[in-house]
């Protein structure tokens, strides 16, 4: 289910976005690169030489953490290490999507600023959909999850609750 009714469309945006990937899902790199940038996206590649998938997770992760990029994309085997080695970067919110719904709500309800796919587990069509919805949508920080997406943002930062 789409939910359009929900969608604010980045189209008028310019977003910069970092994709990287484990040499198991170069090709399908290969395929979304020219993908995203058909959907008018500047898309820089970190590269898939890297046998551990963590050092290009970290990677990119670091680079959209630090606001060089607006969104990230990793792709491994399944998405999961990835998402994991992504997730340890401070800043980093990482979210493995396996169907359209999640690739939703990973930005409409958690303000993911990557995605991960799994290149093994998820053909390069679904995969090429899941991207566009994803990077066509927005956060709304006036949303009933702004709260809570806040409030791993202070924990992360170091404020626990009382």
């Amino acid at each position: 289910m789409i939910l359009e009714n929900l969608k604010i469309k980045n189209k008028e945006i310019e977003m910069k976005i970092a994709i990287g990937c484990d040499p198991n899902a170069k090709e399908y790199k290969a395929v979304l690169i020219p993908f995203i940038k058909e959907l008018g996206y500047e898309c820089t590649d970190f590269g898939s030489a890297d046998p551990v998938y963590a050092n290009v997770a970290i990677a990119v992760a670091e680079a959209v953490a630090r606001k060089e990029y607006d969104r990230g994309i990793l792709i491994c085997g399944t998405g999961i290490g990835v998402s994991i080695a992504a997730n340890k970067v401070k800043g980093a919110y990482a979210a493995l999507v396996n169907n359209i719904y999640q690739a939703q709500r990973a930005q409409l309800s958690n303000n993911a600023n990557i995605i991960t796919l799994g290149a093994q587990v998820t053909g390069i069509e679904l995969g090429k959909c899941f991207v566009r919805e994803y990077l066509s949508l927005s956060f709304d920080p006036n949303s009933r999850s702004a709260n809570k997406v806040e409030r791993i943002s202070e924990y992360e930062l170091g404020k626990r609750e009382e």
